[in-house]
């Protein structure tokens, strides 16, 4: 009866449009008072829910994303990202592609890519002549390689709510990343074919040579994300940390593009996008309490490997799921509350938990590209000042190499665990 309540709940709050953290905790509330449970036990359990040491992660790596973009360092991974392929036909679809990859390296989150790289990417197209729907669906699913890529803020989130090591976790996301954009700048080189789309510029040695210069100092950021963190040098972490302290030191001293306004300005930023992020991990983390309480992932387990115990079919079934979630829920939300029901059936076929984290994320993913939550594309509507609706329409082809991306990383999880098995043994 309680648990009935709950969901309706739920269900009537994100119907009306209620922010998702207020909703899962305006439902667990409401579960509470049905089930005669003390109202203060909401409270114990979001405390509880982000009083974890790997989640300061999250508010250093926003910031450092935060201040890569408005030290203008997104600017000069551009040029060198255009410098590298912008001889290819469609040569800005690809830059706009390589571009999101070292992005990813920084940032570990799609939203933003989506703001940062965005704007500079859909201007440089549209100032040549690209589709403006082909510029905004490349960028639009070019953005998702940012939180597989490490670091990421969802994977963070992953392993603490599984209790997986988050190096692993960032290590495994490499190749998945890497096959994302391999994906993508397939799918751009046969629309260049079609459409006849031109180079942006012929191949110069010399001004690689110039845009590596320009950029060598920001390209240095993942290099010591994810090697400090594979090497042990520092956790997670304490890497978000050192990522924070690069970007000051470049923005600051070396460009000298930050100013105290700025700074202010980045700070009460990432202070409202943190505090909106770990309000939804607080208010899921009851959510997910009140489904392992009521043993969900139990009676669910049982029902699933009931219809199939095979390995395959257990994770088809599994994305499914995941995907129609990832629909009508936030990124965050959809970890915090997915992990305690997926997880134990995971180990029950033998699944990896971090395979199981990066089909997760490859998977949400797709929901940031598609309507109702979409986060991806109010960005872009956003940023680019075309209709939401007309954002949908020109994502919608893009999807298909992401989502075979997702299937090859879901039958050959090797793609995904042979480097941290190389690494972490």
């Amino acid at each position: 009866m309680a648990l009935t309540f709950l969901f309706i709940l739920l269900f009537v709050f994100l119907l009306l449009g209620v922010p998702v953290a207020i909703a899962l905790g305006g439902a667990s509330l409401g579960y509470i008072l049905v089930a005669g449970l003390p109202d203060v036990l909401l409270i114990h359990r979001m405390i509880g829910g982000i009083d974890s040491f790997p989640l300061l992660a999250i508010p250093f790596f926003i910031l450092a994303g935060h201040l890569m973009n408005t030290g203008g360092i997104t600017t000069k991974i551009f040029a060198f990202a255009r410098s590298l392929v912008g001889w290819l036909p469609g040569g800005l679809g690809h830059v706009n592609v390589g571009a999101s990859v070292i992005f990813a390296g920084m940032s570990g989150a799609a939203v933003a890519d989506a703001g940062g790289l965005g704007n500079v990417e859909i201007k440089a197209m549209r100032d040549a002549g690209y589709d403006t729907d082909f510029s905004v669906g490349v960028t639009a699913a070019s953005s998702t390689i940012g939180p597989i890529i490490p670091p990421s803020l969802p994977l963070v989130i992953y392993g603490v709510m599984a209790s997986v090591s988050i190096g692993e976790l960032f290590t495994a996301g490499l190749i998945p990343g890497l096959l994302m954009a391999v994906a993508l700048m397939i799918m751009v080189a046969y629309y260049s074919k079609v459409r006849n789309y031109p180079r942006d510029q012929r191949m110069q040695v010399s001004y690689i040579f110039k845009t590596f210069q320009s950029a060598f100092l920001p390209l240095l950021t993942p290099v010591i994300i994810v090697g400090g963190i594979a090497s042990g040098v520092f956790t997670p972490t304490e890497a978000a940390v050192a990522a924070v302290c690069y970007a000051l030191f470049l923005g600051v001293c070396v460009y000298r593009s930050l100013t105290w306004r700025h700074l202010v300005r980045v700070s009460i930023d990432t202070i409202e996008t943190s505090a909106a992020i770990l309000m939804i991990v607080a208010s899921a983390a009851v959510f997910a309490w009140i489904l392992t309480a009521n043993q969900v992932a139990t009676i669910l387990g049982e029902n699933l490997l009931g219809l199939t115990s095979n390995k395959h079919l257990v994770l088809i079934i599994m994305l499914c799921i995941v995907l129609v979630i990832g629909l009508f829920m936030e990124t965050i939300a959809a970890i915090t509350i997915l992990v305690p029901v997926l997880l134990p059936i995971a180990h029950q076929v033998g699944i990896d938990p971090v395979h199981l984290g990066i089909l997760l994320i490859l998977n949400l993913m797709l929901g940031l590209l598609t309507p109702p939550v979409g986060m991806v594309l109010f960005v872009l509507a956003e940023v680019s000042g075309v209709k939401f609706e007309r954002c949908v329409r020109a994502t919608m082809p893009f999807l298909v190499p992401l989502i075979i991306v997702l299937l090859l990383v879901t039958f050959f999880p090797a793609l995904a665990l042979w480097l941290p098995q190389m690494l972490y043994g």
